[in-house]
């Protein structure tokens, strides 16, 4: 009898390589580089070549339907020879022949040869060396996946083709051949699989990024067991979201399974090689020479050389130039730095206008009565990048029908050399401003002005993500005026304007504050703490310290927003009367006019307010105010509230609209005291 005759597709040692693709998510499409792909098809497995196999096996299938001719030959596919190794029963000599395509009969052609169907009597999974499978689970597995392969069918190349795939889809096999045996019985078609090593430990390289402990649980409960293609491949999805979800430039670029059933993983991570900065035309977007010094750009960014580059820290690093104020646009372009591995990033700025004049106009809420009550005009030049340093010079003048303002100022947001980000502020001003809030309603009708010439420099840093620290030196020389200019000691209840009993007071403030907010928004929470100490270098210099904190917090209620606030404060020492804390008015307590409430050494502001959306720009508003100078006012020199009958304490409430515009929110409110006294408030802008 003769012996049986085998064909058989031998898989090469399983190696698993991701193909090439793009970025996702890049609105740009930014082409990534062939050796930093971000997306991998494990499950392919080498099987390029199974076509060509399955073709071989099946036309060796069709000789067994001829009667053996030792000289009939057939063509293979790819020029591929195959050779038969068949007994002679006389001879018992082995002959060694080609076997070319024949020609059968009773086989109708349909012009396509994976068209033909060749019955199969029996359909067996046996391993590589055509024995039974010692996992009686795995073999189970490898049945199951068989769909079209079954006994007694008959069969075409590709339905032997979707069941192989379909075994190596399980996972848990690194090869399967499909081998054709001529029986007694018919054709035998089996399936030599090849079982996957069991897990025994990983060999990470390049994932300098990439946690150890996640790698753990990527892998957790895999030891000792057969390494499954399917569960590998999530693994590797798994690594590549880990990078993808934080923005980075990394993933697997290549697995392979080592002798003793070690795992290595090749992960390829895009250090950035170079940064460098591109200023393009505002009105042609060709590149241009920038005014801008691009170290003073390069120290914003938290984007370093040498570091994993990341999407999400470039976007912050663009809206982190942005809000320097110099520049009109930004972006980011990252492209591969050769054959390095690693990519270099081109910042594109376009620079906006760097100085000008400007003039406007507002309302002081410090001016209750007159044809021009609170109007203030003003005239500026600012320049928003000195020496291209990102330098501010702002000089400005605003006059009112009482008080004006002289103002210069000059900041470094970021002083050379200090890596802490802080900045510097030098600031000199000349200011009168009316003294209604303390001292107003004088019988004669006659106005009092507080005079201030102020010079200082400060300084101020981040202290934590939402934290901001603030500390400063200041000289203030202040003294009362009436309305032709003349100094004031006293007012008309002979209470005293200022401390010292001079026309004015010198003080040398020391100035600390800090500043939280979880967001710009101005219903995030928000807590400041203000400190000012008077220091008398000289004899005649105050003496005193106030503490002023304010505290806010925002909380969303369906589509309305419920706003809580509270304001208190207190000083202690000879400080000048028209410093006492000023309470009511449109940022104090609404439904009193300006510093109608009280004035005192401390003082307490509350205020809840709901907002809700009526229509386009417009909100509603609903609110209540208290406030109180918790019985301080007597203790303020001269009394001035209490000459004045002011209450101490007071607290309004009503209703009101907002408007958003180019200037800010206009807000238009009509408010009820316990006085049984109303009035409409108006103000530009959030409250304080």
């Amino acid at each position: 009898m003769a012996k049986e005759n085998e064909v058989r597709f031998i898989s090469s040692s399983i190696k698993l390589k991701p193909y090439t693709c793009l970025l996702p998510n890049q609105h740009n499409s930014l082409p990534i580089f062939s050796n930093l792909p971000f997306c991998s098809q494990t499950l392919s497995l080498n099987l390029t070549k199974t076509r060509e196999s399955i073709n071989q096996f099946f036309n060796k299938i069709q000789t067994f339907t001829k009667p053996r001719n030792l000289l009939s030959k057939s063509s293979l596919l790819c020029s591929s020879s195959l050779s038969l190794v068949q007994q002679g029963q006389e001879s018992n000599q082995n002959v060694s022949v080609e076997v070319k395509e024949p020609q059968l009969k009773g086989h109708s052609r349909h012009g396509k040869e994976d068209e033909e169907r060749v019955l199969i009597s029996e359909v067996l999974i046996r391993n590589k060396d055509g024995e039974e499978l010692e996992r009686k689970d795995l073999e189970a597995e490898a049945a199951e996946a068989l769909k079209a392969c079954r006994p007694n069918s008959a069969l075409t190349v590709r339905e032997v083709q979707e069941d192989v795939h379909r075994i190596m889809e399980r996972g848990y096999f690194s090869s399967c051949t499909p081998v054709a045996v001529d029986t007694r019985d018919g054709i035998r078609l089996i399936f030599q699989v090849e079982t996957n090593q069991e897990f025994q430990g990983l060999i990470c390289e390049g994932a300098n990024v990439l946690p150890a402990k996640f790698l753990e649980d990527a892998f957790h409960g895999g030891q000792g067991k057969v390494v499954n293609i399917r569960r590998l491949n999530e693994v590797i999805n798994s690594i590549d979201g880990w990078y993808r979800d934080r923005g980075l430039f990394g993933l697997v670029s290549d697995l392979e399974i080592l002798s003793g059933g070690i795992i290595k993983l090749q992960v390829s991570e895009a250090e950035v090689n170079n940064i460098s900065i591109r200023f393009l035309d505002r009105k042609t977007g060709e590149p241009t020479t920038g005014k801008t010094r691009p170290e003073t750009i390069l120290r914003q960014l938290t984007t370093k050389k040498g570091q994993v580059y990341s999407m999400l820290q470039g976007k912050r690093d663009v809206e982190t130039v942005l809000a320097m104020g110099i520049m009109e646009d930004v972006s980011i372009i990252p492209q591969p730095a050769g054959d390095t591995g690693k990519v270099d990033l081109t910042m594109n700025c376009v620079e906006r206008v760097s100085g000008g004049f400007s003039a406007g106009g507002g309302i002081s809420s410090g001016i209750t009565s007159g044809p021009l009550s609170g109007l203030v005009g003003s005239f500026a030049y600012s320049h928003r990048n000195v020496f291209g340093r990102n330098q501010k010079l702002n000089v400005s003048w605003e006059r009112g029908q009482i008080d004006s303002i002289f103002r210069i100022n000059y900041t470094d947001p970021w002083i050379e050399g200090d890596d802490k980000r802080t900045s510097r502020s030098i600031m000199v001003q000349n200011s009168r401003t009316p003294g209604t809030l303390v001292h107003g309603n004088q019988p004669d009708n006659s106005n009092v002005t507080i005079g201030r010439v102020t010079a200082g420099v400060e300084f101020s840093r981040p202290l934590r993500p939402t934290w901001n620290g603030t500390a400063g030196i200041i000289f203030q020389r202040a003294g009362a005026r009436n309305e032709g200019g003349s100094p004031l000691i006293k007012d008309y209840y002979s209470s005293p304007l200022t401390a010292s009993g001079n026309p004015h007071d010198d003080m040398l403030l020391a100035k600390l504050e800090s500043v939280y907010t979880d967001s710009g928004d101005h219903g995030s929470s928000l807590f400041v703490f203000n400190m000012e100490q008077g220091l008398p270098v000289l004899p005649e210099w105050l003496c005193f310290n106030r503490v002023n904190a304010r505290v806010r917090k925002g909380v969303d209620i369906g589509p309305a927003r419920l706003l809580l606030s509270f304001s208190g404060g207190h000083v202690v020492g000879n400080f000048s009367p028209h410093e006492a804390f000023a309470i009511g008015g449109t940022n104090s307590v609404r439904g009193y006019e300006e510093g109608a409430v009280g004035s005192g050494r401390s003082y307490v502001v509350g205020s809840g307010e709901i907002s809700f959306p009526m229509f386009g720009p417009v909100e509603g508003a609903l609110f209540t105010d208290y406030g109180s100078d918790l019985g301080s006012g007597p203790m303020v020199p001269g009394d001035p509230a209490g000459a004045r009958l002011k209450p101490g304490s007071g607290y309004g409430y009503g209703f009101g609209i907002r408007v958003d515009s180019p200037l800010g929110p206009l807000r238009l409110e009509y408010a009820f005291n316990d006085r049984s006294a109303r009035r409409f408030h108006f103000g530009v802008g959030h409250r304080n």
